[in-house]
């Protein structure tokens, strides 16, 4: 699925994603530069980012694949 990564002074990392029009916090990820891992998001559900450099700069729109077996179902 198609999500927005972005960046704000007031709530860090956020994903969006415009489908379900979700917007969450990311509350944890498996790297500190996110690319390549999983990001746990506010809701529950675990997404599986593709792998990116370090300086990737944000906002952003990559495809961003769900984890099964989440609190919250798509």
């Amino acid at each position: 699925m198609k999500v927005i990564i972005r960046r704000s002074p007031e709530a860090g990392l956020s994903i969006y994603v415009p489908k379900k029009d979700l917007e969450e916090p990311i509350v944890e990820s498996e790297y500190e530069t996110l690319w390549g891992g999983w990001i746990r998001i506010a809701n529950g559900w675990v997404l599986d980012l593709p792998p990116m450099t370090s300086d990737t700069t944000l906002p952003i729109t990559v495809n961003a694949r769900k984890r099964g077996g989440d609190r919250e179902e798509a």
